[in-house]
């Protein structure tokens, strides 16, 4: 069994020289970034070791810890939680949870380094490595309300139909896009919504005008 800190200097390692303190300021296309470098980290650890059913088991359980909690969102985000409170904090949440070394051992990394708002994008790469892992792709699908099990899984049909691999449906829902939905599928982005349309409507008209 591998000692926690020899999988922590691992972790490090992979990183490279990415493990300098950043303000929880920094913009959303940093904090996506280092996410990313973190989520390659942990996957190709888990990869290694074997463990990809542990990961799945860890990111399913952390992200349902964010949608769930908003105690576990504030813990992540605020700035009155100083680094050995926040070390502590995700220590003993890792325990309860029954959390792999691995994931673990980076939460308590990024609580040094105060990068534990980093977490929520991290889940959303390794999500998505995961489902590459298994043949599969994630499709993100915004729509004004809630899709039924039936819609989900004939959306899911029919994309699958197009990308040719199984699809994994992401749905977030946005009254203020009116009507139809909007999906992104990798690169791909298909918006069919009536908001959609009636901008792309002003804009001509602004044009012509």
């Amino acid at each position: 069994m591998s000692c926690p800190f020899a999988v922590l200097f691992r972790v490090v390692v992979k990183l490279g020289q990415d493990i300098g303190r950043v303000d929880v300021s920094e913009t959303a296309g940093i904090s996506t970034g280092i996410a990313a470098r973190y989520a390659t980290a942990v996957f190709d650890l888990a990869k290694e070791g074997k463990d990809i059913k542990a990961l799945e088991t860890d990111v399913a359980a952390l992200q349902a810890a964010i949608n769930d909690s908003a105690d576990f969102n504030t813990l992540l985000t605020s700035p009155l939680y100083n680094r050995d409170e926040q070390g502590a904090a995700v220590a003993a949440i890792a325990k309860k949870m029954k959390l792999s070394k691995t994931v673990g051992n980076v939460l308590s990394l990024l609580a040094a380094k105060r990068r534990l708002f980093v977490l929520p994008h991290m889940l959303a790469v390794l999500q998505d490595r995961l489902a590459e892992e298994r043949g599969e792709i994630t499709a993100e699908v915004t729509t004004a309300k809630s899709l039924t099990k039936a819609q989900s899984d004939k959306l899911a049909k029919t994309l699958s139909g197009q990308v040719g691999k199984t699809v994994t449906i992401k749905q977030t829902v946005d009254e203020s896009i009116i009507g139809g939905l909007i999906v992104k599928v990798g690169s791909r982005m298909i918006d069919t919504s009536i908001a959609a349309k009636l901008n792309a409507l002003q804009n001509t008209m602004k044009e012509v005008g």
